[in-house]
């Protein structure tokens, strides 16, 4: 019994607990209440019934003192002697039929006499239902008097009340015996397995995210009822997002690593800034840079060696050049633009600013001299030797076209930094007057002379030969 009382106080925890026994509790109380009332007021009834038989003893002497026509005053006297001193009978009046009162004796009744018509006795409670007066009518009393008595019917209440009572503890007693059983019956059919249902819900979140097998309790119960389709069904639910997670996941992993590589193709073809744009605003995509400095390189008598070696050889021995070549313009923060067949292009400076931008291209030219002169061209005539060439200036740089789009740049800048590669000398870095005022502080020129361009007539132009020594 202990037991019970302690699972069934645990289980009033439930919301859900707490709500059905209320209603239980309440119901029963309503349905006892329903039975509980009518009770009262048929107690009360019997009650006064009691005094009313009382007075109709009474009734019967005056009835035959009456029918031997004995007198008024004698009737009275022989109907008070047979009162005995415990009677609830406190007084009785006689009067008419019309209602003239003829005599009493006791408490005088309150009851008109007037007010009984007849055939039926009125009834009435006085002084706050501690008087109860009845009025027989003269059909009662061989049609010569109209008899009122008056009882005290002060312990009705009081009888009433400890019925109320003895009632109402029985109305609680049962109440409290149903829902408690109630509770009992509910923690075993329903809520225990809802609670092991919630419980199976948070383990499932726990388990999806922790990625691992759930240990679900409720199907364990094996349940035949609604709640045991239910659990059924959750379960089902739950394998069902389960692969559904499995598969999404695996579709995102797939699609991540397509959007690694496509991020590294577009990065490999684009600068990350200018990429980060072309996605964010499809289209054109041009700025002006005030300050750059551009190198042209070009692999001197690339056509003969084309001539007298396999493709394939040619384009490995241009891979392992170029391949160099990017790795020391990643080193120094230089952005490749193009390569076009034997031809390198790299410049400084954009599309984010750096410092020096020129002084970090003639390190990368020097360098380049130096890795190409570390590699034999395949057709044995020695290393390979390029001319390169270096301007500084405006240039405007960016992405058009919807298809196959690169970065490149465009400007008289670029036109001549063409020229002093292509006018140039093998194994030389021709740079212009522009580039060398740059430069002049830090790095050994030889000076050129004067080169006729296109369109710009005579420029003075340099040598780049080496880097001062840093002391």
């Amino acid at each position: 019994m202990a037991g019970i009382l302690q699972s069934s106080v645990g289980l009033l925890k439930s919301r859900l607990s707490r709500r059905i026994v209320f209603w239980v509790f309440l119901s029963i109380v309503l349905i006892e209440a329903a039975i509980f009332v009518p009770a009262v007021i048929g107690r009360r009834r019997d009650k006064l019934a009691d005094l009313q038989r009382v007075s109709s003893e009474v009734l019967f002497t005056v009835k035959n003192n009456a029918m031997a026509g004995v007198s008024t005053d004698q009737i009275l006297v022989e109907a008070e002697q047979r009162i005995s001193p415990d009677s609830v009978i406190l007084g009785l009046a006689l009067y008419t039929p019309a209602g003239e009162l003829l005599g009493h004796f006791g408490e005088l009744p309150e009851i008109d006499a007037s007010e009984v018509p007849g055939p039926e006795p009125v009834t009435r409670r006085m002084a706050g239902g501690q008087r109860y007066d009845v009025a027989w009518p003269s059909e009662d009393v061989q049609d010569s008097y109209v008899l009122v008595v008056r009882h005290d019917s002060s312990g009705v209440g009081p009888e009433l009340v400890a019925f109320g009572l003895r009632i109402g503890g029985l109305v609680i007693l049962i109440s409290g015996f149903v829902t408690l059983w109630t509770i009992v019956v509910l923690e075993r059919l329903l809520i225990l397995p809802i609670l092991y249902l919630r419980d199976d819900l948070i383990e499932a979140g726990a388990a999806v995210r922790a990625d691992k097998d759930p240990q679900f309790y409720a199907p364990s119960m094996k349940r035949r009822d609604e709640l045991g389709e239910v659990t059924q069904a959750f379960c089902q639910m739950y394998s069902q997002i389960r692969q559904e997670i499995c598969d999404r996941k695996q579709a995102e992993l797939a699609l991540r690593e397509e959007q690694q590589k496509s991020e590294a193709l577009l990065l490999n073809i684009l600068p990350e800034s200018i990429a980060k744009q072309l996605k964010l605003m499809p289209g054109a995509i041009a700025s002006r840079f005030d300050d750059v400095t551009i190198l042209f390189a070009d692999i001197v008598d690339f056509t003969g060696l084309a001539a007298k070696v396999s493709p394939t050889d040619l384009v490995e021995a241009l891979n392992q050049l170029f391949s160099a070549f990017d790795r020391t313009a990643e080193a120094l923060g230089l952005e490749k633009i193009k390569t076009i067949g034997d031809a390198y292009m790299v410049v400084g400076g954009l599309p984010n600013p750096i410092p020096q931008p020129a002084h970090r291209i003639a390190d990368m030219a020097l360098t380049m001299q130096t890795v190409a002169a570390s590699l034999n061209r395949q057709d044995g005539t020695g290393p390979f030797q390029l001319r390169i060439g270096i301007h500084s200036g405006p240039v405007v740089a960016g992405v058009i076209g919807l298809k196959k789009f690169s970065y490149d740049l465009w400007g008289d800048a670029v036109n001549v930094a063409s020229r002093m590669e292509s006018q140039g000398t093998a194994n030389q870095i021709q740079v212009s007057q522009a580039s060398y005022e740059k430069l002049k502080f830090d790095y050994h020129f030889v000076p050129q002379g004067s080169l006729n361009l296109k369109g710009r007539g005579s420029m003075q132009t340099y040598l780049l030969v080496d880097k001062h020594s840093e002391i």
